[in-house]
């Protein structure tokens, strides 16, 4: 009950008409008390006693030390404390032993005071509350006031509800107000990503802010910077992005088919992994090219701007007939005593490119699984390498194992045993070769749910022999 008369209490005014938003009309008046503390070298004290005693006040963005309300106190630095709206000054009942002890001995005095909130005191959602429609229980459990966001750099990206469209430029300037820092654009996107849009470019308005969408963001300790307008970037996938690139290994080779602006590949670089990566999207592949240099990884990857289907069929002869190392070298010491100690640095080791793919990643969730015809006789048709020998780049011949395909894929079953058959079928369909969640280094990793009824999974299994070299 308590909780809720605390909500009711310091909830702002409302306004359910408000479409243009009017900060200076939630201003409010809480009727509290509060600790006046008589000496100002008592005030860490009294703070540190009235917490433990549970008196004082203690609520999101309103600071519980306050000027002493009497002005020429005020000039002489003493403070009061806020107390919990259940204490009355008048009625001592509803102090608690520490408080009523500290007012005998002439430390403190509880005295009546006015608290004035205003718009900075009240939270995003206070807000919303307080002018939005409030949500229907009996509609769509998604149907909710619009709290979650995106952020890419300086961009929030909202998905509003029809519903709440008459109210989009409200909601995006007090998004913006209460992430001063952190947000300088709110943007809405207007429609659904569709299968016409081939590089997952969604169109949006701006809700605040300039209509600028060239973003710097940090992923895994490696910089990005794209124009988000041009590119596809979910932020919601950072921990997926981690988890596959946490199976890289230092001096694989990895192909990343539907790289985008390097989310795998520029992380992989990093872990001194050798990375083809590839983006049909010229914006991508703009954005690709750009961050490799920025994140200082040139030495190991390569990029792409090219049909995947193309792509997958020629990458594996291309690195198997590319040659390439990268020495690395300790850190060179300089001496400004001693400039005949600024030697050379030496060489610590070398990492030869491999021959063959540890990992190919293929992040088209929409048609990713259309590729995987391509993988059918990866290792026959290599120009000048009969299959023979191609069967001698892997195991029992060497130490080298097929490579791990990760493949993202939706799934519209409600229940996971479903899901899962339901993706291993479609790639079973796919490469003409049955696969299942029993399979050996199959692996089904439910990423997230994209809407009602639809799953988005990542499928990593091992690229079967019977698929490679088939003829």
């Amino acid at each position: 009950m308590a909780t809720d008369t605390y909500t009711d209490m310091f909830a702002p005014p409302v306004n359910r008409a408000m479409k243009v938003l009017d900060r200076a009309f939630f201003q409010k008046t809480v009727p509290t008390s509060v600790a006046r503390i008589f000496n100002t070298k008592d005030i860490s004290r009294c703070r540190k006693e009235l917490d433990r005693s549970k008196d004082t006040l203690h609520r999101p963005r309103i600071q519980p030390i306050l000027s002493d309300p009497d002005a020429e106190r005020a000039r002489s630095g003493n403070k009061c404390l806020l107390l919990r709206p259940e204490i009355l000054p008048a009625d001592k009942t509803t102090w608690s032993e520490k408080l009523q002890e500290l007012e005998q001995d002439g430390t403190v005095g509880v005295i009546p005071y006015d608290l004035k909130l205003d718009y900075s005191h009240f939270s995003y959602l206070d807000i919303m509350n307080a002018i939005l429609p409030p949500p229907n229980p009996d509609e769509d459990y998604h149907d909710e006031i619009p709290s979650g966001f995106t952020r890419a750099g300086h961009v929030a990206h909202l998905n509003l509800r029809e519903r709440y469209l008459p109210y989009k430029h409200l909601i995006g300037t007090v998004l913006a107000d209460k992430n001063p820092i952190d947000v300088r654009t709110v943007i809405n996107k207007v429609e659904h990503l569709g299968a016409e849009n081939k590089f997952r470019v969604f169109p949006y308005e701006v809700l605040y802010g300039p209509d600028d969408l060239n973003v710097t963001l940090r992923e895994q300790d490696c910089t990005f910077q794209f124009d988000w307008a041009k590119v596809y970037w979910n932020t919601r996938l950072q921990g997926e992005h981690e988890r596959v690139c946490s199976q890289f290994q230092e001096g694989e080779a990895i192909c990343d088919v539907m790289a985008g602006v390097g989310p795998f590949a520029i992380p992989a670089g990093k872990k001194k992994c050798f990375v083809y990566a590839n983006d049909l999207n010229p914006d991508s592949y703009k954005a690709l090219e750009h961050n490799v240099p920025l994140n200082k990884i040139t030495d190991y990857v390569k990029t792409f701007c090219t049909d995947g289907h193309d792509f997958i069929r020629t990458s594996a002869a291309d690195l198997l007939n590319t040659t390439h190392s990268v020495t690395q070298y300790e850190k060179k010491k300089y001496s400004r005593s001693n400039p005949q100690q600024n030697t050379p640095p030496k060489p610590i080791k070398t990492l030869v490119q491999p021959k063959t793919f540890a990992h190919y990643v293929m992040n088209l969730p929409g048609s990713a699984v259309e590729f995987l015809p391509d993988f059918i006789g990866l290792y026959s048709r290599i120009p000048g390498l009969p299959v023979d020998e191609a069967r001698k780049l892997f195991a029992p011949h060497t130490d080298t194992k097929l490579p791990m395909i990760h493949v993202y894929c939706f799934s519209f079953k409600n229940d996971e045993a479903g899901a899962q058959k339901d993706v291993c079928d479609t790639i079973s369909g796919f490469l003409g070769h049955k696969v299942t969640p029993d399979t050996q280094d199959l692996h089904i990793q439910d990423v997230r749910e994209v809407s009602r009824g639809k799953s988005m999974y990542c499928v990593s299994f091992r690229l079967p022999e019977e698929v490679a070299f088939r003829e």
